[in-house]
């Protein structure tokens, strides 16, 4: 270009013939009278050159290409597994570049046209997208793989995310009650899914469902619409701003590996890194994502008057353990209930265990396991067996589970050892046992420091131990006797019972 702007200057002001110019330049004439006809270079032509290595292998490449068509996705040629092939079984000797730069051509040629996208505009408070992600994480020095759901508003891009233990529907529908809580609304509009198990039972012709009942009932709790993407990897884009919202979290706030003590602890981790990225910018938008939530969020429908409730119910006879088997995993149940059957309220995160009959009065609860094969035993379920039983305390699954859990303390421990000591294994057992049901009816610290008390008279009654816990209790609260004054001394006042009848109080509690 400046070649030319050159060439034309000379001319113009000195008038100088093309020969002249040409001699100057030190260009053919030919490239002088191109620049004085056009002040823009002609475009270079690209030579068409010839493979005579490649050339006879592009058949072969082709063939296993078009092959490739139909064969699973993550079985088909790479450029290098290409290379490598006309090596070993063609005998080519041909650089991998050449055959990179040939497969990219032919790879072109043969696939179909490259699907466009057509943009899309999605008005606040109408749409969502809802899909779940793996991930790993080391909860309490267990490495695990955990599930990711995610819920994320198309307009502004605020997303929720919470982890789970599985993909089951009891997850499905809980990460859906937790995020409508978090945003405080539920979408005017619908909700863009793929196929997931927990909401579809089986796919019919084109855009057709046949929905799972819970699902519906969820969707007609919350009042929105369901949109269900094409199967397969067709229609990924169909609700592509979570599926690449779920990528960018992971990266972003699950880089590296994060290490909690709990899936508790997990989820309070993900929300306060769901606060943090209302302060990003999704591309090249002018206002951040938790300014484009505060115009978004007052839009969304109220949520209604009740909690959805997600638990499935399931029927569970309680075994000679006094456990029920949920989903492969042990929860124990208070003794009595050996042998009979019981309704259980399954949940995301907890298990509740119902009494038969119409009471539905809950006997236990625990926090749903995270892992196959798992127990998780409650001591005090087993306290009237082990009355009878005394010596199978020391071995007892439920005992090694409340030392972990810090239910039975140091003091526990001292109190047992003594009462050993001083009464004998079978009868200091028991008396530890006494003890330990008295937590069903008063505060830890209370009874804690009756078995204080009662070490230090070397006295192991559970029934002292009870005494010496409700006075620990209503010892602040006697009052103090008041003074009477000097020209009154001769005066009687009336006797009190109030600090009797506080214990009084206190025992009927």
């Amino acid at each position: 270009m400046e070649q030319f702007e050159r060439i034309r200057r000379d001319a113009r002001d000195e008038g100088m013939s093309i020969r002249a110019l040409a001699d100057k330049h030190r260009v053919h004439r030919r490239t002088v009278r191109q620049a004085l006809a056009d002040a823009t270079p002609p475009t270079r032509k690209t030579p068409v050159r010839e493979a005579p290595v490649l050339g006879r292998y592009e058949a072969t490449i082709r063939r296993w290409l078009v092959e490739d068509l139909d064969a699973p996705r993550k079985q088909r040629h790479t450029a290098r597994r290409v290379w490598q092939r006309l090596i070993d079984e063609e005998g080519a000797s041909v650089a991998e570049s050449s055959v990179r730069a040939l497969v990219a051509r032919l790879r072109t040629e043969i696939s179909p046209g490259q699907s466009v996208m057509v943009p899309q505009t999605h008005p606040p408070a109408q749409e969502a997208e809802v899909d779940f992600g793996e991930f790993t994480a080391v909860i309490a020095g267990v490495v695990m793989k955990l599930f990711m759901f995610c819920l994320r508003l198309s307009h502004s891009g605020k997303a929720v995310h919470v982890a789970y233990a599985n993909q089951s529907q009891e997850s499905f529908l809980d990460g859906h009650v937790r995020a409508f809580e978090a945003l405080g609304g539920v979408p005017v509009g619908m909700i863009r899914y793929d196929n997931l198990k927990p909401a579809v039972i089986r796919v019919a012709l084109g855009r057709e469902r046949f929905e799972h009942p819970r699902f519906i009932a969820l969707r007609s709790h919350y009042g929105y619409d369901s949109f269900f993407c094409a199967p397969g990897i067709e229609g990924a884009h169909e609700k592509g701003g979570v599926e690449g919202e779920i990528g960018r979290f992971r990266r972003r706030h699950l880089t590296p590996v994060p290490h909690v003590g709990s899936l508790a602890a997990l989820n309070e981790a993900l929300a306060a890194a769901d606060a943090r990225d209302d302060a990003r910018r999704i591309g090249a938008r002018a206002e951040t994502v938790g300014a484009a939530a505060a115009r978004e969020m007052p839009l969304l429908r109220p949520l209604p008057d009740e909690r959805f409730d997600v638990s499935a119910a399931l029927s569970c006879r309680v075994d000679a353990k006094a456990r029920v088997c949920v989903r492969q995993s042990y929860y124990s149940v208070p003794a009595r209930f050996a042998g009979r059957r019981l309704e259980v309220r399954l949940g995301a995160t907890t298990i509740r265990i119902l009494a038969p009959g119409s009471t539905g009065h809950v006997v236990a609860t625990h926090t749903r396991s995270l892992r196959k094969g798992s127990e998780d035993l409650v001591l005090d379920h087993y306290l009237e067996v082990l009355t009878r039983k005394p010596g199978a305390l020391a071995g007892a699954t439920a005992l090694a589970s409340a030392r972990a859990s810090g239910a039975f303390t140091a003091v526990h421990q001292r109190f047992w050892e003594a009462a050993r000591t001083g009464l004998g294994d079978a009868a200091g057992t028991r008396s530890l046992v006494g003890v330990l049901l008295l937590h069903r009816t008063l505060p830890a610290d209370a009874v804690t420091a009756g078995m204080l008390a009662s070490l230090g008279i070397g006295n192991f009654d559970p029934d002292l131990v009870a005494v010496e816990a409700r006075r620990s209790m209503f010892t602040h609260t006697v009052p103090t006797p008041v003074p009477l004054p000097d020209n009154a001394a001769h005066e009687r006042s009336a006797p009190s019972l109030a600090g009797y009848d506080q214990l009084l109080n206190g025992a009927t509690a």
